[in-house]
């Protein structure tokens, strides 16, 4: 069924359930709960965790299979992101003319980085991708301001001129971005006793979107040419030597790659129409690489786990203030509770990095394979337990 193995069939099912009942599953503690710090359930942030699960799919194409590490994807989810809203300033508010818009910027964008940076490996391709992502930085944040807006960001406006939509709403205020009509900020809001669950138009558009994308990676794993892209990350130079030309194929790769980074940054216009230079920093090349290692370089579903737990960490452990760390231990004495929060609270909020570069250390140490690995070995002490138990069962009594 749609050209899938059973395995990998299985995997496409296990990630739709997921994105579809992600507003339940995000959502575990009452609305009016002290857990309910750790609800995920909302809209921008469910957004989140699909676009940069795209963003890490597209990185893992390139990083997982043919083993070239890129410090400078962020430059291509920048474009994304200006061609996206250059695309809703001069031509409708719909989002499918901006995302595919900025899928075809970011591919010649990157057909021409990776030109020449893949004319280099190892640390200097890494280097070279870094100079190309810290030159457009540069570029959108001030030298080509008449088109970036520079440092203060591209934007909608009143004046702009949309062919093929609405300049204003019948209010006077800027329109909306939708798809076909519907709008991307539309929302229903389901309330169960205590909980509170939100279903957003947009999330399911980028949900859709993110599991297509999904199911590309698996095709492109599974072809021959992403054998050849392991066969490339094995033993490069041996290929050379067989007479094969490899440089098609890696680039074909980069470009990709390059791609699924521009739709991410299309669809995060799409959400929010705003585009930045900040979006193509170094920090947010950095940021894919750990998604990417820390869910499972070369795993079908590692990147979108990884994209999921730094975003999650990122949102939800930030916002764990002092406040919120006393209200959690008022119960103890003073004694004790000051020191605790005092503690704790170098680990939450603005420390929140702390924490996560503490589980990347462990995760990198003790699970090279990444998060996926860790799922596998518990997947197979559980198969274990269970065969010893059953084997324990069938052995007659004496």
């Amino acid at each position: 069924m749609l050209g899938l193995k059973k395995k990998d069939l299985t995997l496409l099912g296990v990630v739709a359930a997921l994105v579809i009942f992600a507003p339940f599953i995000l959502n575990p503690f009452p609305a009016d709960s002290a857990m309910a710090q750790f609800n995920a359930g909302y809209p921008d942030l469910m957004q989140r965790f699909v676009i940069f699960g795209i963003f890490a799919i597209g990185f893992n194409i390139l990083f997982g299979l043919t083993g070239y590490l890129s410090f400078g994807h962020a430059a291509f989810l920048g474009v994304g992101s200006y061609s996206a809203v250059w695309m809703f300033k001069l031509l409708s508010m719909n989002v499918i003319p901006a995302i595919i818009l900025a899928v075809i910027i970011s591919g010649l964008f990157a057909m021409l980085i990776g030109f020449i940076s893949l004319r280099r490996s190892g640390i200097y391709f890494s280097i070279l991708t870094l100079a190309f992502a810290q030159m457009s930085f540069n570029l959108a944040y001030s030298v080509l301001t008449p088109i970036t807006n520079g440092e203060t960001g591209l934007q909608l406006t009143l004046e702009d001129p949309r062919v093929l939509g609405e300049t204003a709403t019948s209010s006077g205020g800027i329109p909306v971005t939708n798809f076909f009509g519907l709008e991307m900020r539309a929302t229903e809001t389901l309330n169960l006793g205590g909980w509170s669950f939100q279903f957003n138009a947009g999330y399911y558009l980028c949900a859709l979107i993110m599991m297509i994308a999904f199911y590309i990676s698996i095709r492109i794993f599974r072809s021959p040419f992403g054998l050849m892209l392991r066969a490339v990350k094995s033993n490069q130079t041996r290929l050379n030597y067989t007479g094969l030309n490899t440089r098609p194929y890696t680039l074909a790769a980069f470009v990709i790659s390059g791609m699924y980074a521009g739709l991410a940054g299309g669809l995060m216009a799409s959400m929010d129409p705003l585009a930045g230079a900040e979006r193509m920093q170094w920090t947010a090349s950095g940021e894919v690489v750990l998604m990417t290692i820390l869910g499972g370089a070369g795993t079908l579903i590692g990147p979108v786990l990884g994209a999921g737990f730094i975003k999650y960490f990122e949102n939800i452990f930030s916002k764990i203030n002092e406040n919120v760390l006393h209200q959690w231990f008022h119960a103890l004495p003073d004694g004790i509770e000051t020191p605790l929060v005092w503690v704790a609270e170098h680990f939450v909020g603005s420390g929140w990095h702390l924490t996560l570069g503490l589980l990347f250390m462990l995760v990198v140490t003790f699970l090279p394979g990444g998060l996926v690995e860790g799922g596998q070995r518990i997947g197979r002490l559980v198969r274990r337990r269970g065969e010893s138990k059953k084997a324990t069962q069938s052995t007659p009594a004496e």
